[in-house]
């Protein structure tokens, strides 16, 4: 019935440990300028010392993460694949906790490709796919491969409309 299902083998852009690593960063800058803010309202209006506390102890966990997340776009890169046929969407990614996806064409409801500010820079897009319960995304492609990707799901699942990024 099926064909013998091999290891994805495609890999994303290198720049999306790029993408990744300025995302991360803005959402640790926007954690870390907001702990600023309380920091000086805490120096200026004198709270209790417990509170300073506290948002040292904040401050150091977000920047702790931000870190962290540098390390880890390099590992969530190395671990990413996908590969597309005719019967089957593969997506395996996940250092510590593999998770291996088979997506049978016959299930996909739709197939998107977005484009956020960030990707944009780098000219990368990312591929959605839908089926009737869940999203699958296939982030960081280059823009080309994205919508060639995007065209080939749609055409293997029998989906007319489509959208460009």
């Amino acid at each position: 019935m099926y064909s013998d299902i091999n290891e994805p083998r495609q890999t994303l852009s290198k720049d999306a440990i790029r993408v990744w690593i300025i995302r991360e960063t803005l959402e640790a800058g926007a954690g870390v300028v907001v702990l600023a803010v309380l920091l000086y309202l805490n120096h200026r209006f004198a709270w209790p010392a417990w509170i300073g506390w506290i948002l040292y102890g904040l401050l150091v966990l977000d920047i702790g993460s931000m870190i962290w997340s540098w390390i880890s776009s390099y590992f969530r890169y190395k671990n990413w694949r996908y590969d597309v046929n005719e019967e089957f969407l593969q997506m395996k990614l996940g250092v510590l906790n593999e998770k291996h996806s088979l997506v049978p064409m016959t299930k996909i409801q739709s197939v998107a490709t977005e484009q956020g500010p960030i990707l944009k820079k780098y000219r990368l897009c990312s591929v959605t796919v839908d089926t009737m319960g869940t999203s699958h995304t296939i982030p960081a492609l280059p823009k080309e491969e994205a919508i060639a990707l995007r065209n080939r799901i749609a055409r293997y699942a029998k989906i007319r409309e489509v959208r460009d990024c």
